[in-house]
């Protein structure tokens, strides 16, 4: 039978990063994944090699930020493993019904002097409100980079110039009660109380929403946070997509020992005297592992679905309900449009120049529209009578990913998993039909083309994944590719679960990292690094100890 120090259930790119560290500290590790090809929700794939070969589509992330806020990319030195970054900029382009348009560099004055075209007060409030949220990025992202509720690594982790960004932003009475008034409010009425139009109210709102809630939701501020990352630290995309940081990663572990094996999905973790001491894979093979079982998946399959509830309720008798009845998931989640395009959308009506489109494009026509493609997810809507979507067109930053001269579209398009009404029908039970998902794509590239009246001649192949295709993809639960919702009561060290948002868990030697752990989903290697750190340090608690009071070692 098979043995390894540790065994990691999904290899996602917190999976890989967390083998990494884990691999350069000596274990022998194992990643166990479900689907032919590691990466999680980061790979690149020819997902059309008939209707479209040669084309390469990023199948879910795409654009990248909250790496950059961490120390993963230099710490593992990934640039020899193959990963090089291209910059967008400008970041972001959102056209308006009006003719107008919203146009965002990476450089503060350059965008603000394209808002002043149509309001000198919103550009210069746009200047003071990114000022704002990249202070206040400042003095969170340290938080990022440790275990929410280790102490003393929290203080550790801020140096001169994050304390001043501390200050700036919470250093007075009057500066800590507006801070706190910030986070719980919703991104609606941030935008309203600092600006006057929807030219920059709308693609804000948008952004905001990514992080999967409509914009007048309170809790969720900190998504308002959004475009002043793309200001600084800006926004990148690896050279040949985002599977280009997943092979980095793969190359990296291999060199290091790690065996990764494909199409092994993990069906059971065995646990013995209240330790996780293996896997069960479909087809009923055994892996052991010695020192510990870490899962990438989130806590709600790993608990509900992988592991013997005698086995949870042994170690924690009232884990099992508050897992299945405190973390939310608000039904919101994405249909995936990607295209084979012969050129790429042309928006003819507002000045267009390819460089426009290097970055984001938002097809955001006001913040009530924004509203509605959120709200009515969450009731089980389709927001499709007049689409608001998030695109790009990857190939115009990176040729390499389409032959010569043609481009590639990808749209996301935020829809429910569960159609209201549908339930038992569908894929899954979802209501998700073939023939509903192209009738959704269609609405939606028929409001695309309202902007850019190219688009539907320049499409060769299209592939549309539904939300319940995406779910079965990704093995996300409902679909969600965060693992569960980003709103303030599942964030930090309340994530998934206070005791169990410090990546360990009441069964020994079981781990948690992924979208589902601090500091929550996007593409950042954050929570593998940190969930790296926490077992490490289990395995040497006296010498941990040690070096955290002493700062030895």
């Amino acid at each position: 039978m098979e043995s390894y120090d540790v065994i990691i259930i999904g290899a996602g790119h917190n999976g890989l990063v967390c083998a990494a560290y884990l691999l350069k500290a000596g274990y022998s590790v194992l990643l166990l994944e479900k689907r032919p090809v590691p990466g999680g929700a980061a790979t690149t794939e020819e997902a059309m090699p008939e209707d479209a070969p040669g084309f390469k589509f990023n199948l879910c992330a795409i654009d990248h930020e909250f790496i950059f806020l961490g120390p993963v990319i230099e710490e593992l030195e990934l640039d020899r493993y193959g990963l090089e970054y291209l910059w967008c900029d400008p970041t972001v382009f959102c056209p308006h019904p009006d003719g107008k348009y919203f146009l965002a560099y990476q450089s503060l004055e350059k965008t603000c002097a394209e808002i002043a075209r149509y309001s000198q007060r919103d550009a210069q409030k746009y200047a003071e409100f990114i000022q704002y949220w990249s202070r206040l990025i400042g003095a969170i992202a340290p938080l990022f980079n440790v275990p929410p509720q280790a102490i003393v690594d929290i203080v550790r982790s801020y140096d001169l110039d994050s304390l001043k960004n501390v200050l700036a932003i919470a250093g007075s009475r009057k500066k800590a009660l507006d801070f706190i008034r910030t986070m719980i409010s919703s991104p609606q009425d941030l935008l309203d109380e600092w600006f006057d139009t929807e030219i920059v109210k709308a693609p804000l709102a948008r952004l905001a929403a990514e992080i999967g809630a409509p914009p007048s939701q309170k809790g969720i501020a900190v998504g308002t946070m959004m475009m002043a990352m793309r200001h600084n630290p800006g926004m990148a995309r690896p050279r040949g997509g985002t599977g280009a940081l997943t092979q980095a990663l793969v190359k990296l572990v291999q060199s290091k020992g790690g065996v990764i094996l494909t199409e092994r999905a993990v069906k059971q973790v065995l646990v013995e005297d209240g330790r996780a001491v293996g896997v069960r894979v479909a087809g009923g093979k055994d892996y052991l592992a010695n020192k510990g079982v870490i899962s990438n998946i989130d806590a709600q399959r790993l608990f509900l679905q992988l592991i013997d509830k005698a086995d949870t309720d042994d170690a924690d008798p009232e884990l099992r309900e508050r897992l299945e009845r405190r973390i939310v998931n608000n039904n919101e989640t994405i249909l995936k449009i990607d295209c084979a395009l012969s050129e790429p959308p042309r928006f003819e009506a507002y000045g267009h120049k390819d460089e426009y489109l290097t970055g984001t494009i938002l097809i955001a026509d006001s913040v009530r529209q924004v509203e509605k493609a959120h709200a009515l997810t969450i009731m089980g809507e389709i927001p499709d009578e007049n689409p608001s979507i998030y695109l790009d067109v990857p190939t115009l930053l990176d040729p390499s990913m389409a032959p010569e001269g043609k481009h590639t579209l990808w749209i996301e398009f935020f829809a429910p998993y569960q159609i209201a009404g549908a339930q038992g029908t569908g894929l899954n039970g979802t209501g998700w039909t073939d023939e509903l998902k192209n009738k959704v794509a269609d609405r939606v590239i028929d409001k695309l083309a309202e902007y850019a009246p190219n688009i539907k001649k320049a499409i060769i192949a299209r592939r549309v994944e539904s939300p319940a295709e995406l779910g079965e993809r990704l093995g996300s639960y409902k679909g969600n590719y965060y693992h569960i919702d980003m709103t303030l009561d599942q964030m930090i060290f309340l994530r998934p679960l206070p005791e169990i948002a410090n990546y360990k868990t009441p069964i020994k030697g079981l781990y948690l990292t992924g979208a589902g752990t601090h500091p929550g989903g996007s593409i950042s290697g954050m929570p593998g690094r940190n969930c790296a750190r926490v077992f490490l340090r289990s395995q040497e608690p006296i010498k941990t100890f040690l070096r955290s009071i002493f700062r030895i070692g």
